[in-house]
């Protein structure tokens, strides 16, 4: 199969982040802060290294992105007790108001980007996607088996 569907899930992957940032901008939220927000809205108690590895950061890119949020009052670093050198994450109560408002921008982003598509297109779309995600984690963890 040749690459072009590869390019165009990268390319409408990055239509998408761009044009959340510029919604998310309006409420002072950098493209970086916002996803470390939702990613620890679902996932609370990621310790930082954890965290840099599912948003693809560095560790210290990442640090100070958490650095700028905690001043914010928005993110919290609590020591984990199962290692005392490292940090789990939490978001705050005060980050609530603002974590609901970026959904709600991702809830009006999807609808008018998925305009024209029916519910069932959209969940069969889902359905593909989760199986690409589950053949490239497969293929990745043949790669790691195999010392590749």
């Amino acid at each position: 199969m040749e690459s072009a569907p590869i390019i165009e899930l990268a390319e409408t992957a990055h239509a998408l982040r761009k044009a959340f940032a510029r919604r998310a901008s309006t409420l002072g939220v950098t493209g970086a802060q916002w996803k470390v927000l939702v990613r620890l809205s679902r996932t609370p108690g990621l310790r930082q290294v954890e965290l840099a590895d599912l948003l693809d950061l560095e560790p210290i890119t990442l640090s100070r992105i958490v650095d700028k949020l905690a001043e914010a009052g928005l993110v919290e670093r609590v020591s984990d007790p199962a290692d005392r050198r490292a940090w789990r994450l939490q978001l705050t109560a005060k980050s609530a108001p603002l974590v609901e408002k970026l959904r709600a921008l991702g809830d009006a982003l999807a609808d008018e980007a998925f305009e024209g598509i029916t519910p069932q297109e959209v969940e069969f779309m889902r359905e593909r996607l989760a199986r690409v995600r589950d053949n490239l984690a497969a293929c990745t963890a043949d790669k790691k088996a195999v010392g590749a």
